[in-house]
């Protein structure tokens, strides 16, 4: 190993949507996490578009990987892996991302490692509040995830209680933002707005909470266009929106029914803490009130820093080294993107590596 601890050295690459993100990890200390993002280009079509993402990952990808090169004070020829989201994800963004691991993978003669984006970001949280009990409850929410998961080994064993059955929480930030006028991403504007206005001022429905549905799964399509008809209705009558207590009483609708349910599984599932991950989970409100009800349940809260939160290289990063400490098998060189890989596949192995036949590549130009 590179390190005296033998704790792994791993690169982690992610690109499953509009970051490229590189992170760095020494077993569980983070020693860089570098984000090029493509947000900015996306904005102007009001959500991500997957060839324009596609693109920025590959102008971005060798400069963000010299960057946290860099910012680590590592070499590429020390590192003991490379870790790379293989799925879910825009096929198109994941397939640059695995490409560019493979490269340098192959490169360096280091071993491969496809992991799973929604186990990463249960991982992540490693890197704040160290190892990861066992199991772990975990809420994800983001763009394109509403989940409730359950881990008894982040590396090989995680099983789904509930998930999204129409749009994801993150996504609905953003539908409502957009009927707002208030721009894309929705989720930070939202919930600066928010913060200035009444969460009780409108009654908005909270999906999926009847004594016969689903109690892990969520819905979020309903609310959308409850609040979508609302907001219309008021704008028909000439009246102005008061977008702050909109903002806010959206905004409660989401996280009440999210945290509910998570307490409940928590509960149910005889779990004493919480771990809330994913882009959304930097909501100032959610995190709040999360904190709130788990106090009163005696449930252990774990949520990482916001910046951790979203999209980055070093969830990534994070769950290759767990994979290279438990000595799991490092994924072949056929290795693909899959958009839709399940999260009860947090990685993607294969075969032994041969680097029997690998020819000598000259790195000057690709490694710092």
């Amino acid at each position: 190993m590179a390190d005296s601890r033998d704790e792994p050295l791993v690169l982690g690459i992610e690109t499953s949507c509009d970051e490229t993100g590189v992170g760095i990890v020494r077993g569980t200390t983070l020693l860089a996490d570098a984000v090029a993002s493509s947000v900015d280009e996306h904005a102007r079509f009001g959500g991500v578009v997957p060839e324009v993402a596609s693109r920025a990952h590959l102008e971005a990808m060798a400069p963000t990987i010299r960057r946290a090169l860099k910012d680590a004070g590592v070499s590429a020829k020390d590192l003991d892996g490379i870790a790379v989201t293989a799925g879910p994800g825009l096929a198109g963004a994941l397939l640059v991302g695995v490409s560019a691991a493979k490269a340098y993978a192959y490169a360096l003669d280091k071993p491969l490692y496809g992991v799973n984006h929604l186990a990463s970001h249960i991982c992540v949280d490693q890197l704040e509040h160290g190892p990861l009990p066992e199991p772990t409850m975990a809420l994800l929410v983001s763009g394109g995830h509403s989940s409730l998961l359950l881990s008894e080994d982040i590396t090989s064993d995680v099983r789904p209680l509930g998930s999204t059955i129409d749009d994801a929480a993150g996504e609905a930030f953003d539908k409502i933002a957009r009927v707002l006028d208030l721009g894309f991403p929705g989720g930070p504007v939202i919930d600066r707005y928010a913060r200035e206005g009444d969460p009780e001022a409108i009654a908005f429905p909270r999906g999926l909470t009847g004594p016969r549905d689903a109690p892990y799964d969520f819905s979020f399509s309903g609310l959308k266009t409850s609040v979508a008809r609302w907001i219309e209705a008021k704008r028909a009558a000439g009246e102005d929106v008061p977008v702050r207590d909109v903002s806010a009483s959206f905004q409660e609708a989401v996280v009440d029914v999210l945290t509910r349910k998570a307490v409940r599984a928590c509960k149910d599932e005889g779990v004493d803490h919480l771990m809330i991950g994913g882009g959304v989970a930097a909501n100032s409100r959610l995190r709040a009130l999360a904190q709130e009800r788990c106090e009163k349940a005696g449930i252990r809260l774990r949520v990482p820093r916001p910046k951790l939160c979203t999209d980055n290289g070093a969830m990534v990063a994070a769950l290759g080294a767990e994979m290279v400490a438990r000595n799991r098998a490092a994924s072949s060189w056929d290795l693909s993107a899959d958009s839709s890989l399940p999260v009860t596949e947090p990685h993607v192995p294969g075969h032994s590596h041969d680097h029997d036949h690998v020819h000598e590549v000259s790195k000057e130009n690709l490694y710092p």
